[in-house]
């Protein structure tokens, strides 16, 4: 018997296990939320599944995300992976990863970790929501309003509202799995 899950999930393997193993579940890896907030930025205007699909091919173009590696790509560098098909060959989003490690850093050396001052948008808590459809959830709250300014304000880009949404979703900072999915809370299944 298949497992009902939200509405958003296709039939796709990579986003049934996107969903199922990680889409929701709290993450503190300040190097893992790098990643998310970097391919939540690629994604913009795009559908998830296509970033999904790339995500490998993104992993090695950023040296698996690491914001020490990556905050020292050249504009050489940058040019080189606008030749990568294997990633989303925009300019401005190549640089906002590139721009987003050198911000990391500071985040970090203020706040001793980027997961202490990220999740500090919601409390340091997961925001559990109980929301009966897919057409429920919101796309931008208050939380990522706030999100956005902040990062923006400390040289983010890429981070607009609707992104860090997806983001806080995708990180697990907010639950948004529908009440009639498996994994929603109100199933009384820990993530």
């Amino acid at each position: 018997m298949d497992k009902k899950r939200c509405a958003w999930v296709t039939g796709e393997p990579v986003y049934i296990a996107y969903h199922d193993e990680e889409w929701g579940r709290p993450q503190y890896d300040d190097q893992k939320l790098f990643e998310m907030l970097c391919l939540e930025g690629a994604q913009a205007g795009l559908n998830w599944l296509t970033i999904l699909k790339r995500r490998e091919a993104y992993r090695e173009a950023f040296a698996n995300f690491d914001p020490s590696i990556v905050c020292n790509y050249s504009a050489k560098k940058e040019d080189t992976l606008m030749q990568n098909a294997g990633i989303i060959r925009n300019k401005r989003k190549i640089h906002s990863v590139v721009q987003n490690a050198n911000a990391f850093f500071n985040v970090q050396a203020e706040f001793g970790s980027f997961h202490a001052y990220i999740w500090q948008f919601v409390g340091g808590e997961p925001i559990v929501n109980h929301w009966k459809t897919i057409h429920d959830v919101p796309t931008s709250t208050k939380a990522s309003t706030e999100m956005s300014k902040d990062l923006k304000k400390r040289g983010f880009s890429f981070v607009g509202p609707t992104i860090c949404y997806a983001f806080m979703q995708a990180t697990g900072m907010v639950n948004d799995h529908t009440d009639d999915c498996y994994l929603s809370p109100t199933n009384n299944i820990k993530t």
